[in-house]
């Protein structure tokens, strides 16, 4: 990716998605989102994966990696990486795309899937089977998780009610292109605690030098260092695949981000103490993040099951062979 372009994009970010702004953005009562997504609409970035021929940048999810760790870092509320894949994949059939952000979700029967950011979104794009549709949310019914600050959602379709357009599906599924989002920006927000935690403890002095000479915070932190770069190459490797992703490469990706999450979150709280609890310190907004975007497109249960399936109806004689077979 060119660096200038991404130079561009994290100091939009800085701009509008500091942890004020997504604090602000998560009171419901008085939401500052419609400003962040303003001021984002307005930068163009939301046609980057639309392809040349529709007037869009035409970059691939694969150009887009750098972009979505961005957004992770950050903690962004609101379904900015979901809008871009929705808009690059209705308009081969969309003369005009929709204004407003777009949720990404399976609303089947049997799909009961947290969306994130959908109580900011104004559509949601789910997966109908054969093909995709966009759907106004004023016709859904939704319901909130109940979780402190989360703009995630769990839409339902109400009887007879027609989508405002439909487009071609990914083989592998709308899904699958979600759990490649929600892995990278897991890699993003894990990168930005890890970062935070490791300059907490060489900041932090108890008994005359910086926790972070103790043995035991080492460990935790060369842990922590490990399970952020597995979910950072899982991510990639997810996203490699482009908006035709490989089920399998889907099923890795979020296997791995969601597995690590938790563990992730709870020994950067092991290291901060009581500090990465409070309200006013930021520690708190991303890994509220991480626990939300771990369920988020199907947990690691979800795609360790979707993966095993795929691996008992292989022919290979071994995992070993599976997983060559597939890389």
């Amino acid at each position: 990716m060119d660096t200038m372009l991404l130079d561009q994009f994290n100091r939009l970010l800085d701009d509008v998605c500091s942890p004020a702004d997504v604090r602000s953005a998560q009171e419901t009562d008085s939401p500052k989102y419609d400003a962040i997504w303003s001021s984002i609409s307005e930068s163009g970035f939301l046609d980057a994966m639309v392809s040349e021929e529709h007037d869009g940048a035409g970059l691939s999810l694969n150009d887009m990696f750098p972009l979505i760790l961005a957004v992770g870092e950050r903690a962004m509320p609101l379904p900015l990486m979901e809008t871009m894949v929705a808009r690059a994949l209705l308009a081969e059939s969309m003369d005009d795309l929709p204004e407003g952000p777009i949720a990404v979700g399976d609303l089947r029967s049997g799909h009961s899937h947290l969306i994130p950011g959908g109580a900011a979104a104004r559509f949601v794009l789910t997966d109908t089977g054969d093909r995709i549709a966009l759907f106004d949310v004023g016709g859904m019914s939704n319901s909130s998780p109940g979780i402190h600050g989360s703009l995630a959602s769990q839409f339902s379709l109400g009887k007879g009610v027609e989508p405002l357009a439909t487009a071609r599906r990914p083989e592998s599924g709308l899904l699958s292109l979600g759990a490649i989002i929600g892995s990278g920006l897991i890699a993003g927000a894990a990168t930005r605690v890890l970062d935070m935690t490791v300059s907490y403890a060489n900041e932090r002095v108890q008994f005359g030098k910086p926790i972070g000479k103790q043995q035991i915070i080492q460990q935790n932190l060369a842990v922590m260092a490990e399970q952020t770069i597995m979910a950072r190459m899982a991510a990639q490797i997810g996203c490699s695949g482009g908006l035709e992703p490989d089920l399998a490469a889907a099923a890795v990706a979020k296997q791995t981000g969601s597995s690590v999450a938790a563990a992730i979150a709870n020994s950067a709280h092991a290291v901060h103490g009581a500090i990465g609890v409070s309200e006013e310190y930021d520690l708190q907004l991303l890994t509220r993040y991480l626990h939300e975007l771990r369920m988020a497109y199907g947990s690691e249960t979800y795609w360790a099951r979707i993966l095993g399936s795929q691996h008992l109806q292989s022919d290979a004689e071994s995992s070993v062979d599976y997983i060559r077979a597939i890389a």
